[in-house]
């Protein structure tokens, strides 16, 4: 007769074992229940997702569990409101940084997008703000990217033979209308247009401060100047060719500086209003930074966002009136966001095979809501009302 030993749990945890067999167990079944017990619990210890440090296997149905209760969830709650102010620094801080430091591509895209004309010679594109025509230093500008949007002009072409040079550039802050050339022969062709006064290139700028007269030309050469003091630096500066005579009575002639350039630059007031106005500028010579010089220190009429022609002797934002500042919604501690408000509004080249070529460019955004904010309006909405 086969006999039993009962197992007791002392005997489980000093590691005995004992095999059972059904035919042997038969006259015991509680040890054998036990064993089973013993067995399921050891199974379980050893599983994945026990306590031996392993993770737990997921389940389709915890998934479901989970998104359930992340649904149930009550919602975060809402941001305080932002403020008017705020809103608007957001706005100028995007515009200014729109599209600069982004990839050849994009930017290629982008000036694709905004051709406002072509011909089998010239281009004529929308140039955005803060990006410049050529930079040495080896970051993104339009030089760079001429050859990607030459293809794209083309239909991305492989064996496109067409190059596009830059011919009348832009600052790196004024928007509007640029010409680009397609063939070195060309940019001669236009170079030698513009020395004959045969390209006209018209600016709207937004200026502090209401120029009087309200149209003239204004003709005094620039020259550029260190400034000393605490931040020292260059600027252009006015190098007139009069100065007042010692009785104070009349003017009198004075020697041209030989590092002087000539500058002239016509300007008519389109409008004005909250003391500010809407300027029209034409420059006939091409001095560097010849129009923001003629503004600022001719006319005493600094263009808004102008920050470096605003004062002469440092480097700061531009100071605005406290009318102003009300206008634009913002305080004077976060003007040096506001964008220079410089637009190459209209370019019209003659003698050219296509004949004579005129185009318009569209205003950018900014500058429409700083003419609304300044209640300013261009000469094309006037005829409307």
């Amino acid at each position: 007769m086969n006999s039993c030993r009962r197992i007791t749990c002392s005997d489980w945890r000093s590691g005995l074992s004992v095999v059972f067999s059904r035919t042997n167990c038969r006259r015991c079944p509680e040890v054998a229940a036990s064993f089973s017990r013993s067995q399921s619990t050891a199974a379980a210890e050893h599983a994945p997702g026990s306590d031996t440090g392993e993770k737990p296997r997921l389940r389709a149905i915890d998934l479901a569990r989970k998104v359930q209760q992340e649904k149930a969830k009550p919602p975060p709650a809402t941001e305080p409101p932002v403020s008017g102010q705020q809103k608007r620094v957001t706005e100028l801080k995007r515009y200014s940084l729109q599209l600069q430091n982004v990839h050849p591509n994009v930017l290629a895209k982008h000036l694709h997008r905004s051709v406002l004309y072509q011909d089998k010679d010239v281009v004529i594109t929308n140039k955005p703000y803060g990006v410049p025509v050529r930079d040495d230093s080896g970051a993104t500008c339009i030089a760079s990217v001429l050859p990607v949007l030459s293809k794209m002009l083309d239909g991305m072409k492989i064996k496109s033979d067409t190059q596009l040079f830059p011919s009348l550039g832009l600052e790196k802050e004024t928007t509007g209308a640029l010409l680009l050339a397609r063939g070195e022969e060309v940019v001669e062709h236009i170079l030698n247009l513009n020395r004959n006064n045969q390209v006209e290139r018209k600016y709207w700028v937004i200026t502090v401060g209401v120029p009087v007269p309200s149209e003239g030309v204004i003709d005094i050469p620039i020259i550029e100047r260190a400034v000393t003091g605490s931040q020292p630096h260059f600027k252009m500066a006015l190098s007139p060719l009069f100065r007042m005579n010692d009785a104070g009575t009349g003017v009198t002639k004075v020697r041209a500086h030989r590092q002087a350039h000539q500058a002239v630059t016509k300007y008519r007031v389109l409008d004005s209003s909250s003391g500010c106005s809407l300027v029209e500028l034409q420059p006939f010579t091409g001095a560097k930074h010849q129009m923001r010089v003629h503004m600022a220190f001719a006319l005493s009429c600094s263009i808004l966002g102008d920050h470096k022609y605003s004062h002469w002797s440092k480097l700061a934002p531009q100071q605005l009136p406290e009318r102003v500042l009300g206008k634009l919604g913002l305080e004077q501690s976060k003007i040096r966001h506001i964008p220079l408000h410089m637009h190459a509004r209209q370019l019209t080249l003659s003698g050219t095979r296509a004949g004579d070529i005129n185009v318009s460019c569209p205003l950018p955004k900014f500058f429409t809501q700083t003419l609304k904010r300044l209640q300013l309006t261009p000469p094309d909405k006037k005829d409307d009302k």
